[in-house]
């Protein structure tokens, strides 16, 4: 009787830890992350909404992001879109390249405590569950040099995008570690239709076979952020 009590005890505390969590998490994101993100679905998502947005939406962040590098980036956040969340607003035609005529602004750190209670809080997040295909991406980071090769030259994506510091495009997020931030099907239903989670985003669709999709994906899951 004793230890069967204790269990519900513990079982009580767990959960009011978790309803403190959320409701801290909340606090945070209420108090300073809603007046550049949108965590929830905007009713319209036409290109009012790409020019005026201030940061990327969160409202299916669950879908998206792993919770461990969540707990880091918030505390220590760096640069991931280095023309901003709307390139035309930043980017410049340069001689050879385009350049970055106005850097963003640093996202403000958040203290240990914060950022665990943001990234539980964000992770129950799941707008774009219904764009997900769950179990399409390969079960191990894989494609090697045919999805490094459909990254660099066949498909482009290095012209917006970075799988590694300073080399590759602005106009879009760096992917250097795409496989530490983005969960697995993620990248691979992102990839194969940006317009279903976004729509009117640039990106174009690519119309890769289920195959050479996954060694894309595959590749980019290999991408973790460590120099090489």
């Amino acid at each position: 009787m004793k230890t069967r009590l204790s269990l519900l005890g513990l079982a009580l505390m767990l959960a009011a830890s978790g309803a403190a969590s959320a409701a801290d998490g909340w606090k945070t994101i209420n108090a300073q992350c809603i007046a550049c993100h949108a965590v929830k679905k905007p009713s319209a998502q036409g290109l009012d909404h790409i020019w005026q947005r201030k940061g990327p939406d969160l409202y299916y962040a669950g879908d998206k992001f792993r919770r461990e590098w969540l707990v880091r980036w918030l505390q220590h956040p760096t640069v991931i879109r280095p023309a901003g969340v709307f390139y035309r607003k930043a980017v410049a035609a340069g001689v050879k390249d385009d350049t970055i005529a106005k850097k963003p602004a640093r996202h403000m750190p958040l203290s240990g405590a914060q950022a665990r209670a943001v990234a539980d809080t964000l992770m129950t997040l799941h707008g774009a569950k219904d764009h997900i295909e769950t179990g399409a991406a390969p079960k191990s980071a894989s494609g090697g040099r045919i999805g490094k090769l459909f990254f660099v030259k066949l498909r482009g994506c290095a012209a917006c995008h970075q799988s590694a510091r300073g080399e590759g495009g602005v106009s879009g997020p760096e992917l250097y570690d795409a496989g530490a931030r983005l969960q697995p099907d993620y990248i691979y239903s992102y990839t194969k239709n940006p317009q279903a989670f976004d729509p009117h985003v640039w990106m174009p669709r690519l119309e890769l076979s289920s195959r050479d999709l996954g060694r894309l994906t595959g590749y980019l899951m290999s991408l973790d952020g460590k120099e090489e």
